[in-house]
């Protein structure tokens, strides 16, 4: 489900095949262009589809080029359909009888990916698990203002762009009496069974970003403080985001993040559902780390071009596993519910019951593997019965790049921090070219070597 006002991108999708055979059909995407004085021939491309019995699957539409003649918009058409694999070449050249520039759009070597920050706009894609709306279980389901106040919090998310101010929210009363409730809780237990670096970026939190009982944190100042701190940067998000889009967004350092708050019957809840609670108080101080920053980021480009379709290895705990659901699996028993002897996961450090259970002797305790961590069952209704120990971020950074390059891409892609943007190195002369920046690097660290003796 998209919440978003903005029309989809036929690229955006990785529906960008241009013939895929079905029962003897083939399923065609094609662009064409009208020119102004035209527009006529729009009808007459649904004779064509008419003609031919082509199921139309989708269809948009966006202003083109200025016509040299009368100065006037193009428009160009993207269309979507199916028809009969017999008539695919005199379809496509009855189509160019009647409209300009007909093509269709060239195969992708993967799913889409975002390949600049401002393409995040993209990645919009909701799961309604958890929502108040459709699962009868949250506990607003019956609360008909909280679904109102929870469906206006959520538009402001979704008509938000990439590079906009920050929304600002006036809180509640009720909804600053719920992150009081979580906040006192949690911050009682903190002192003793937290992680230094987690502890360490929420003393910062509270010094300069307003974190405190009395008030809920607003995403712009979060957001200026993490930029100056790890480079990351917050971005608002109306729900739970499907992982591809989530973690996509990772390789940008940039993190999605709700606005809305708990319902208040239930401050303590389990952070299976997305809220501020949760991602304020659990992600956050950890994303001021700069090691931890780093870490998150990682698995975000490790998951940049991942396919869902199943793959096999030799390897029997891998046997039949979605590639991206090893990379969820591997965010969720890590930045999720990690430890590394003391907590540093957000659903541990924004539930107090489960950060309680986590550290008892009820779990099972394993040393992170990535292979073996894949493919663990998560418990998004309640406890996790096994916790993955890392010694520390370092080592944990270190088995996920090993296991990231294990992962079969017909492509290498690389980070560029100047222009926020993503280079897929699939040709020599962009190797050569990072590999100049890399000895430009090391020229700086070499002389400042030699200086410090």
């Amino acid at each position: 489900v998209r919440l978003c006002s903005s029309s989809p991108d036929p690229s955006r999708d990785g529906e960008n095949v241009v013939f895929e055979e079905k029962e003897g059909t083939v399923t065609l995407n094609i662009l064409f262009s009208l020119s102004h004085e035209k527009n006529a021939g729009f009808f007459k491309t649904g004779k064509v589809f008419e003609t031919f019995e082509a199921k139309l699957l989708h269809i948009e539409s966006r202003p083109g080029r200025k016509s040299k003649n009368s100065g006037c918009d193009d428009l160009e058409f993207f269309m979507r359909c199916e028809v009969h694999i017999t008539d695919t070449d005199i379809f496509i050249n009855s189509l160019k009888r009647v409209a300009d520039d007909v093509r269709t759009t060239p195969e992708e070597k993967g799913p889409w990916f975002p390949r600049k920050i401002r393409d995040l706009d993209k990645c919009n894609l909701l799961i309604t698990k958890y929502d108040p709306d459709m699962d009868q279980d949250h506990p607003g389901f019956s609360d008909p203002e909280y679904r109102k106040r929870r469906c206006f919090i959520a538009e402001l998310a979704a008509n938000y762009k990439q590079g906009e101010p920050l929304p600002r929210m006036e809180y509640t009363q009720e909804e600053v009496a719920t992150w009081r409730e979580v906040y006192r809780t949690l911050r009682t237990i903190y002192p003793d069974l937290v992680c230094r670096q987690f502890l360490g970026g929420l003393q910062q939190l509270e010094r300069e970003c307003g974190y405190g009982e009395d008030s809920i944190p607003q995403l712009r100042e979060v957001s200026a403080f993490l930029r100056e701190e790890t480079g990351f940067q917050l971005y608002p998000v109306a729900g739970l985001l499907s992982a591809r889009d989530f973690l996509a967004s990772l390789a940008f350092r940039v993190f999605q993040c709700t606005q809305y708050i708990r319902h208040a019957s239930a401050p303590h809840a389990l952070p299976g559902a997305v809220h501020c609670c949760h991602e304020l108080l659990g992600h956050i101080p950890m994303l001021a780390d700069k090691e931890f920053a780093q870490f998150s980021q990682e698995i975000g480009l490790a998951s940049l071009g991942a396919s869902d379709e199943d793959i096999e290895t030799l390897n029997p705990l891998s046997f039949l596993h979605h590639l991206l659901s090893f990379l969820r699996q591997l965010y969720w028993f890590t930045v999720e519910f990690g430890l590394c002897w003391k907590v540093w996961s957000a659903g541990l450090l924004s539930s107090y019951g489960e950060l309680i259970y986590a550290l008892s002797n009820k779990p099972e305790y394993k040393p992170f593997n990535p292979e073996e961590t894949a493919i663990q069952p998560y418990q998004d209704q309640t406890f996790q019965p096994v916790y993955f120990v890392s010694d520390s971020f370092e080592d944990a950074k270190i088995k996920m790049r090993q296991y990231s390059s294990s992962i079969k891409r017909p492509f290498s892609v690389r980070y560029d921090p100047f222009t926020c943007s993503l280079e897929v190195l699939d040709q020599p002369s962009k190797i050569q070219h990072a590999l100049g920046q890399m000895r430009d690097d090391l020229k700086i660290l070499h002389s400042a070597l030699e200086k410090l003796g």
